[in-house]
Order: structure tokens, then sequence, then C-alpha cells
């Protein structure tokens, strides 16, 4: 069994804005979780904008294209918005990625942005993979993305979220700190597996994706709004904001962005961390499970 302890990762430093010493939540908390992500050898992504799809038998030349962008282009269109506006994220990569835009991936950790893992290749997921098999594909995929940044990730997040009952233990057997296929609650929290404790972060429930064949700023809109309600009715909320660098970092959805965080950061006790920073604050703080029903209770 294959594992490193956080202590004898490379990390990166904590960025200014992903600093919190207190052990309250704070008003609300937003993280920024960039995907890139390519499919194996000659196969496309099943989705795109295209609406004229190939013969059968045929490669999908254009969706292949399509799926490259974000490592040409769109990951470090979405950093650089960050950037502008003072604050870090992760970018969760495929390890397919990595070998084939090698600097894009250098570039996230020479920027201060997290480098999270995710999978090798975007279609090869966990679900149905036996243990050997399961294990082999996450170290396979961590070790590649630290032979490509020389940084180890210390977070995961599972390629169309698609996981088994064993994922987040082999996740904590190889020393990492969180996992973000979490659908199912609201806050981050430490969770418990049979080989200790990993940092359990909400997914998005609105990636960018959403309005691939509709309007971006319906995007920009929903989340506004969930912000709005948020931030006057339920104050110690996250907000994920997840955008995929081969749709999301094309201009007509990364000016929602910007738009996007100009309102955000416009409002007092709004922290956006880094999911590491996330992480060790939680499990510093030693943050597990508060029920709805006790989190506003009368």
């Amino acid at each position: 069994m294959h594992q490193e302890t956080n202590e004898n990762m490379k990390t990166q430093a904590t960025t200014p804005a992903g600093r919190r010493a207190s052990a309250a939540f704070p008003r609300l908390t937003v993280v920024l979780t960039f995907l890139m992500e390519n499919w194996s050898v000659g196969k496309a992504p099943p989705y795109s904008p295209m609406t004229s799809p190939p013969k059968a038998g045929e490669i999908d030349r254009a969706g292949i294209l399509w799926a490259n962008y974000g490592g040409r282009s769109g990951i470090a269109r979405l950093m650089r918005i960050a950037e502008r506006h003072g604050v870090s994220g992760t970018v969760c990569v495929n390890a397919r990625s990595a070998e084939l835009f090698p600097e894009t991936v250098r570039h996230i950790v020479k920027s201060g942005f997290e480098l999270g893992g995710h999978n090798y290749a975007q279609d090869e997921v966990l679900s149905g993979l036996n243990e050997a098999d399961e294990r082999a594909l996450i170290q396979k995929s961590l070790r590649i993305l630290q032979e490509v940044s020389s940084v180890r990730p210390t977070g995961w997040l599972s390629s169309t979220i698609a996981t088994t009952e064993r994922t987040a233990d082999l996740l904590t057997q190889e020393g990492l700190l969180w996992h973000g296929d979490y659908n199912d609650i609201d806050q981050p929290q430490q969770v418990a597996t049979p080989s200790g404790r990993i940092v359990a972060i909400p997914h998005s429930d609105y990636a960018d994706n959403r309005v691939l064949r509709g309007a971006p700023d319906d995007w920009y809109h929903c989340y506004k709004d969930m912000f709005d309600y948020l931030y006057r009715q339920e104050s110690g909320s996250l907000i994920n904001i997840t955008m995929h660098g081969n749709f999301g970092g094309r201009p007509l959805m990364s000016a929602q962005l910007d738009k996007l965080l100009t309102y955000m950061l416009a409002h007092d006790e709004v922290w956006v961390p880094r999911h590491d920073e996330l992480a060790h604050w939680v499990n510093e703080h030693g943050i597990a499970e508060t029920p709805f029903i006790q989190r506003f209770a009368a």
C-alpha cells in the first residue's frame, strides 16, 4: 500500500485570501473549482455545443479539439480572472490532461492555485471498478500529476463524481487531505473512514455546462440569487463555483465569472480559500457535521 503523510508532501503556501484564524464559519465561504479534463485517446466529451454528431464509427475530432481548449487557454483565463480579484482556487486535473498540457499544469502551481486529482481520463470513472483497479487508477493519477508539477495533490475530485463505497478510504490511505465528491452536505466537515479522517467538501449543484446551449447569464443570475439568499438567510453556508476549462474558460462564460466575483467580493465576511486551505481549517478546528435543523434551531 502506498501512503504519504501530508507532512511529507511538497505543498503550496497559504494564500492571503485563504487564511482564517476564527474557528467559526464566516458569513459565506466561496470556493472556486476549475476542471481541466480530457478523454481517452480517440474519445470526445459526451456533450458539446455542436449540433451535428459524427457518423457512427467516426472519431469526433471537433469534440476532441473542443475539450482541448481548457488546457490551451480556458484554465489560464479562469485563473487570471480570479487573480485579478485577489483570490485563488483549486484546479482539478485529469492526469491525461497533464500529459497533454504539462506547461499549463506547471503554471497552475506556479500561480499559487491548488492542484487536485481528477482521475486519469475523464471517461475512466471509479464506479464499477474492483478495489485493486480503483486503487491503481488513483495512484496512477496522483503519480503523473506529481511527476509533471513536482507537487503531489492533497485532494481529489472524481470524474463525474462517480465513486465507490471505498473511495474515501482509499484516498485517506494515500494521505490525501480532502475529497470533493459529496453532494449530500451543505458545509465542509471531517468524515471518518477505516483508515482515518478526510475532509468532505460539498460539490457544486450547478456547474457551467448546465447552460451549455442556453444563455450564459442564466448561470450568473443563478449564483447571484443563491448568494443573496444565503448571505441574508443562512450564515455559515458554502458556495462551490465549478467551471470547466473547455467551456467555462471561454470568454462568453468566463465573463460571467468576472461579473460574479465582482459582485460577491463587494460584500463583507466572504471567505475565498482554496480547497486545501479550507480543509486545513476544518481539521484545525475539528469541524464535524452540524445538521441543518441544528444550525438554525430557534
